[in-house]
This record gives C-alpha cells, structure tokens and sequence, in this order.
C-alpha cells in the first residue's frame, strides 16, 4: 500500500446524521473482513493492518463476501466497489436485510462519483481511496466501529454535494444503469479526450470495438456527440 504522507490524501470526518451505533468494548481487537476481487491485494491489506485488528475472514465476490460476513459478523468490512455478482453495493444491501446494523468502509481504487455516491447510497459508512496508508486505514476502520462517516477530503466534497442537492443522484444511478461496465470506462476515457486508438491499446480491445461501445453509450445516453458525452460525464464529475 503506498504512503502518502501530503494531507491532501487523509479522511475526513463528517458527521452522518444518523443514530451512531453502539461501539466496540475498549481494549478489544477490532474484527475485520476484507473483501476485494484480487487475492493479492487481500494480503497486502492483511499484512498491513493485521497487527492492529483481527482480520477474520476474506471475501472476493459478492455471494462469498455475504456469506463470510454474515457468519462472522465483523466490526467493520472493508470493501472495494467493484466485485464479480454485483459490486459493492450490492454486497451491503444483502447484507444489511438480516444486519441492519453491520458497518462497512469502502476501500478502493475508484474516486468516480458515482461509485462514491452509489456505496453510500446503500449503507457504507465511509469511503477511502487504496493511496492511503496502514495507519490512517487502521484509523479510518476505528472510526467507522466508533460510529463516525469517514471520507478522504475529494470524496466528502461528492457526498456534500450529492445531499446538498448540487449533483442529482437519481439521474446520475438511473442512466449509468444503462451502461455495462466496459461502456463506462470507454465513456471515461473518451469523456477525457482519449482518441479511439488510445482508447483501445489502453483497454486492450480493437478501434472497432471502441467505435461500437461509444455508439452504444451514445444511444443509451441519448446523446449526439463526443462532445456533448463530455460534458454530461463532466457535470457528474465522473472524469
């Protein structure tokens, strides 16, 4: 895991307006579980904090991550976004129907708005970037048990912005709903003003393929251009 000691990359607390759970009996290892889709990166996490918490169990889809958290019944989950059967979210909505009170903080590579939003939208308690370091996570997972919403500084300003009512986020869940995972990240790219070839040696698939994703997105998004598909991606803060 990198450490990134600039301040800019520490969590920020806010407050979440909800009733805080109870906390964790003092002195007690803090129980974890870790859920990411790449089996390294688990590791990585586990030796890292491992000293600190009591890692007791791993997830790496959305079916083995639900079932590993509902058994054990962790203080806090630590979840990426992105996961083979549904993602996230999803693993906190299974979750929170026989666990309300389960806590989760989103640990991941994304800081799309529409990630950010989407996980809180279903439950996470808080949403840190992978750039952080063993100790503000340690920090970050003491929080969450404790009760407190934790974001790094770009993704509070996402979540302020979506209550605030600066980003719509019906609109903003409804129409990428519409787009596969590889539509959004062609949409990304283009919307970042990648040419199609470079779209395509950096997504590994053929200009062609590129050509027919971007018509695709196009037509679900109903829009008419390449431009115009900027600044829809640019209002949402997804590029």
């Amino acid at each position: 895991m990198s450490d990134l000691t600039d301040p800019a990359n520490q969590p920020a607390r806010l407050g979440s307006g909800l009733p805080a759970p109870e906390k964790p009996e003092p002195n007690r290892l803090l129980r974890v579980v870790v859920v990411d889709d790449h089996a390294m990166f688990r590791a990585g996490v586990k030796h890292e904090i491992g000293s600190s918490v009591k890692v007791v169990g791993e997830g790496e889809d959305v079916a083995s991550s639900v079932e590993v958290i509902t058994r054990t019944k962790p203080d806090v989950v630590l979840l990426d976004v992105h996961l083979p059967g549904g993602g996230g979210a999803e693993v906190i909505k299974q979750v929170h129907v026989v666990d309300a009170d389960q806590r989760f903080l989103a640990l991941s590579v994304s800081d799309a708005a529409e990630d950010v939003i989407g996980v809180i939208r279903a439950g996470a308690r808080g949403y840190v970037t992978k750039s952080i370091n063993a100790v503000e996570l340690i920090d970050a997972i003491r929080r969450v048990a404790d009760g407190d919403a934790v974001f790094s500084p770009r993704l509070a300003g996402f979540v302020l912005d979506a209550f605030s009512g600066s980003i719509d986020i019906a609109e903003v869940d409804e129409e990428l709903d519409r787009l596969s995972q590889r539509e959004r990240e062609v949409m990304r790219l283009i919307a970042r003003g990648y040419a199609y070839k470079e779209v395509a040696r950096e997504l590994f698939i053929s200009v062609k393929t590129v050509e027919t994703h971007v018509s695709n997105v196009l037509r679900k998004l109903q829009l008419s251009n390449r431009h115009q598909l900027t600044r829809w991606a640019t209002d949402r803060r997804l590029v």
